[in-house]
């Protein structure tokens, strides 16, 4: 009990953790290996000159510059040259690493850093994994930086946002944890980057080398015999299977568990490295859950599988949760409603991630061209082709799916649906439209119900495969082999993405990028809108145009999604452990009256007054810090990560010291403005330990109350 002492001076330890760890747990005694682990554990010591942990050798300024990282030799990358490169984009891809929008001021390597890189020396553990019922991989990776004190030891998880691979937090809670001096323990959450090319049988080794060994130990590798995969390719060749779609494992529903055996391995390879050594060779556990602070955390799908970790950790591995923009899906509780400032309360809260993501992926196309939006929303017109726009508005009104004699109409009642009948907030209008451009709803709708319903490659839900395509055309077609060798690092784990594209098999012409696709019933170029409504057809298991049933096929296939959703449902149980979320009232990824909201108020519901979940929503802030490089988000939205740091150094000192966390409530920044002059802590103030009673978010008579 050596770390509660100091929480002893308080009085008791129940005034900062949930419940008093304890030493009687399954992590004591002898060190053993865990039976999880399927790898070697690969070791490698970064001096923080030449190379470290955080920044891969590039430093602050590195990780800065719009050139990234190139291998020597573009077809053979080295494992180093990978890695290093793979933090670059990973880094910046969650990150405004631009000039005056808080980069090296408020946040970055450099900041609170002995020198101006920031650059940080320590060791790195890196090995495979699985969980008990299946035998498809996940990595999972240690930190422990040269500042680590054993005597004063802390952890921060760090699960990869989105579908990333390993290094897919490494700016977020990654560096967070590293200038701690905090072990950061990493898992791809048995997502990451794993593509298979099903026609040569390459695939990513676990630093991310290209192979096509058939014995090498691979990320991922489909389940299938050569046969299938001889009469696949014979029909659809040049296709890639990628793990997150197609591991037929889904999983999401075992996020939590990835990130609980993570924490498993952290305390195996830390007490390898400082456990007591005994005569007979073996170690004796001496960092334990009770003398060691834990803080779940992450950003986006990260921070979900931080979240779920909590509410399924049995073992009191956890001492506290600090979370940006979760995706989260809440179990559908309507006995409580949610209301913002005077609106009329919502009750159709909580909505699945497909389901409101096939619906954006439907109707955000026309939405691009309503009236306010069109020439106002960042990156329309230059992601966005207006003209396929059109051609979506034309085709969903043919079908009558959307009303109105003419483009501004038809818009406007797309952006009304999506407002109205799926709970979009306004606030989210401007920002959805770049989003769109970047294919986000898009491959979400492709990947989640693919891997909702457990399908595999050769299934080819709604007609729809991965493949390279040509930029032109949009036509299949071999992937570069330079693009090929860098897979690991220059991935997001969910096409289109690295070269490899969404492509509709049923195309008008033939297999085709999606984008770029006809649809045979409307003879438009819109974006494959047949595909898209087939995806929606099977969220909500009816035909998205007629409401008819499905077909037998289509509603089997439903089912299993449906299934799969019901198996990644939040249960809103934290067991009362120290938890902040943060969230930007403007992400338009994952629109927060269906998650980070009706979690808060999920929670209240379950654990009632016992909760210690604090809420702060975020005005101005949204999903893509890193957007926020570019002219019209800079002027418009601020760095949801300066508060994201700020709930992670609040969960800190409440652990630590006792420091007690602010009521949940609404925090009101301060945009830019024109021209975008450099940020200030003006426009974004902290989190307010007393916020006025105008601004606190409460839930009192079943009703989550958010100020406007």
């Amino acid at each position: 009990m050596q770390r509660l002492t100091r929480y002893a001076l308080l009085g008791a330890c129940t005034l900062v953790l949930a419940a008093c760890k304890t030493d009687d747990l399954p992590i004591t005694g002898i060190n053993q290996k865990p039976d999880f682990l399927t790898s070697d554990i690969v070791h490698q010591r970064y001096d923080g000159s030449s190379n470290d942990l955080l920044t891969g050798g590039l430093g602050a300024s590195g990780l800065a510059s719009g050139t990234a990282p190139a291998p020597a030799d573009p077809l053979n990358p080295t494992a180093t040259e990978l890695r290093t490169l793979a933090i670059y984009n990973n880094y910046r891809a969650l990150v405004d690493t631009s000039d005056g929008g808080g980069y090296g001021t408020l946040f970055g390597p450099q900041v609170g850093a002995d020198d101006s890189e920031g650059m940080i020396p320590g060791d790195e553990y890196l090995a495979l994994m699985t969980l008990d019922d299946s035998d498809v991989p996940a990595t999972v990776m240690l930190q422990v930086p040269d500042s680590f004190d054993p005597d004063n030891a802390c952890m921060i998880t760090a699960p990869s946002s989105g579908s990333r691979g390993i290094y897919g937090a490494i700016g977020t809670a990654g560096e967070w944890g590293l200038k701690k001096g905090c072990a950061v323990i990493y898992t791809d959450k048995g997502t990451g980057t794993g593509a298979f090319n099903l026609m040569t049988g390459a695939g990513q080794t676990l630093q991310g080398q290209t192979t096509t060994d058939p014995t090498a130990s691979l990320q991922f590798r489909p389940d299938l015999s050569a046969s299938d995969i001889e009469t696949f390719n014979t029909d659809w060749p040049d296709r890639f299977a990628v793990k997150h779609t197609h591991s037929q494992t889904n999983p999401e529903a075992d996020w939590g568990q990835y990130v609980l055996k993570s924490i498993e391995f952290g305390f195996y390879v830390l007490n390898e490295a400082y456990g007591e050594a005994l005569p007979n060779g073996k170690i004796r556990v001496t960092l334990k859950p009770g003398n060691t602070l834990v803080i779940a955390s992450s950003v986006s799908n990260g921070a979900g599988a931080s979240v779920r970790a909590a509410e399924e950790d049995s073992r009191g591995l956890i001492d506290g949760v600090a979370v940006s923009e979760p995706n989260v899906n809440p179990t559908v509780d309507r006995s409580f409603s949610i209301r913002q400032g005077s609106a009329t309360p919502i009750t159709d809260h909580s909505r699945s991630l497909l389901d409101y993501t096939t619906a954006l992926a439907v109707y955000q196309g026309c939405a691009n061209l309503a009236p306010g939006v069109k020439d106002t929303a960042p990156f329309n017109g230059i992601l966005n082709d207006f003209t396929v726009d059109d051609n979506i508005c034309s085709a969903l009104a043919a079908k009558g799916l959307v009303t109105g004699a003419d483009t501004d109409a038809r818009a406007t009642d797309a952006q009304r649906i999506l407002n109205e009948t799926f709970g979009i907030q306004p606030e989210q209008n401007l920002v959805a439209p770049s989003h769109f451009g970047a294919a986000v709803a898009q491959s979400i709708s492709m990947t989640y119900a693919n891997a909702y319903g457990r399908f595999d490659v050769t299934d080819r839900l709604c007609e729809l495969s991965y493949a390279a395509t040509n930029a032109s055309t949009g036509a299949v077609e071999p992937l570069a082999e330079a693009a090929e060798a860098t897979l690991f690092a220059t991935s997001n784990g969910i096409p289109p993405s690295a070269g490899i594209h969404q492509v509709y098999d049923a195309a008008s012409g033939g297999p085709t990028n999606l984008k770029l696709s006809t649809s045979p019933s409307s003879g438009l170029q819109d974006y494959g809108l047949d595909a898209l409504l087939c995806l929606r057809s099977l969220a909500q298991g009816s035909n998205a145009v007629t409401g008819a049933d499905l077909s037998d096929e289509q509603a089997s296939q439903a089912q299993r999604i449906a299934d799969g959703i019901d198996a990644i449902r939040a249960s809103g149980d934290l067991h009362g452990i120290p938890t902040v979320i943060v969230t930007g009232r403007s992400d338009a990824i994952l629109p927060i009256n269906h998650t980070s909201r009706p979690y808060f108020g999920l929670n209240r519901t379950v654990e009632g007054q016992k909760s210690q979940l604090h809420y702060y929503e975020v005005l101005n802030g949204h999903h893509l810090d890193a957007f926020n490089a570019f002219a019209g988000f800079d002027e418009r939205y601020i760095p949801l990560h300066r508060y994201y740091l700020e709930g992670l150094d609040r969960v800190y000192a409440h652990l630590t010291d006792g420091t007690a966390l602010p009521p949940s409530q609404v925090v009101r920044t301060t945009p830019r403005g024109a021209g975008a002059p450099a940020i200030t802590e003006a426009n974004v103030p902290p989190i307010a330990d007393s916020p006025d009673e105008a601004d606190r978010i409460v839930f009192e008579d079943n009703e989550v109350r958010i100020p406007d």
